[in-house]
């Protein structure tokens, strides 16, 4: 199988995985419902309107679009390194952050328009009769993971606090692999971006 069938075939299985944990969670719990599965790891329906993790940057559309761009970007960067021959592991895990960036897109695109709104006592319904809770590109992320490790003696979290997703777990993980296994691809790549600007500078 070629390199750029991998890719392809990673990206979807993740975006699959992803939407298909997704899709569970915003049909089947209320907003807030937790079940547990391990003492240290839940299930927590939570939503959110920022980037991995939870984290609120700046507003709702500038984040949505600038997760687009990552991911045009990041698959333009993907075909140059295929055609580039560079190492399949590289490949693939740039393919992984890329995954993990459109399945968010997925939510903030689309998920304001096909679901309603989750609450407290409320399930959420899919193509609703009376439309969705927001419009186009303001859909909220649905996160889920929740491992509180270590707690103190009121119950309260102390590590880990933040929820996830399988999105946001594909692009920590992919990015600790790139830095950890492939830092010289990523150099190289880097480098020979800055290569033109660098000959010109001698030439003149």
């Amino acid at each position: 199988m070629s390199t750029s069938k991998k890719s392809l075939l990673l990206i979807l299985l993740l975006l699959l995985i992803d939407q298909a944990s997704k899709f569970y969670v915003k049909l089947h719990f209320q907003l807030g419902e937790a079940v547990d599965v391990f003492p240290w790891f839940k299930i927590l329906f939570v939503e959110n309107n920022g980037m991995a993790f939870g984290m609120e940057l700046f507003g709702k559309l500038f984040l949505t679009l600038f997760r687009v761009a990552a991911v045009v970007l990041l698959a333009v960067y993907i075909r140059r390194m295929i055609k580039k021959n560079v190492r399949t592991g590289y490949i693939l895990a740039v393919s992984m952050l890329l995954a993990g960036a459109a399945g968010n897109i997925i939510d903030s695109l689309f998920y304001g328009v096909i679901f309603s709104a989750s609450a407290p006592h409320q399930l959420a319904v899919l193509f609703p009769s009376g439309g969705g809770y927001e419009s186009f590109l303001y859909g909220k992320v649905v996160d889920m993971f929740y491992f509180p490790f270590i707690t103190d003696n009121n119950g309260e979290t102390v590590f880990f606090r933040y929820i996830f997703n399988v999105a946001d777990a594909c692009v920590t993980v992919s990015v600790a692999i790139i830095l950890l296994f492939f830092r010289k691809e990523l150099n190289e790549s880097l480098e020979s971006k800055k290569a033109p600007a660098s000959i010109d500078e001698k030439q003149n």
